[in-house]
């Protein structure tokens, strides 16, 4: 995996990659303080008025939802099921990172190679298309 953010990012400037950084940095940021409003406001809306509670700030809101993520959801899988990861790994879904571990090894040798000969395929109106050789 050492080679995937070169084949990611193959072709774009240093100062593209900052913006994409930057902006990438400012919508997290974004989206994080929109929905810690968002729980604060369904909070204030219907908690007190439906059980009595007390309105929440902006910071009891974030934490609160901090601590049920953590105590219901966990960091990580969120308690699945033995069936369900044995379904995931018989399906072989696109969270089955086995197969990557050739993937630096691949790239080393043929990579550039077939990656040139697809855009070839893609790009040359005379060449057959891989769907046309199938």
């Amino acid at each position: 995996m050492k080679n995937y953010f070169t084949h990611k990012f193959r072709g774009k400037s240093p100062i593209e990659i900052a913006v994409m950084i930057i902006f990438g940095a400012i919508a997290i940021t974004g989206l994080a303080i929109l929905f810690g409003f968002v729980i604060m406001w369904l909070w204030n809306w219907l908690m007190p008025e439906i059980f009595g509670l007390t309105t929440l700030s902006y910071w009891q809101a974030v934490g609160l939802f901090i601590f049920f993520k953590l105590l219901l959801g966990g960091c990580g899988s969120g308690g699945k099921s033995s069936k369900s990861s044995d379904r995931k790994h018989s399906n072989h879904s696109k969270s089955d990172f086995s197969k990557w571990k050739h993937y630096d090894e691949f790239w080393e040798e043929q990579g550039d190679e077939l990656y040139k000969q697809y855009v070839e395929r893609k790009t040359s109106p005379n060449l057959p298309d891989n769907k046309e050789l199938e």
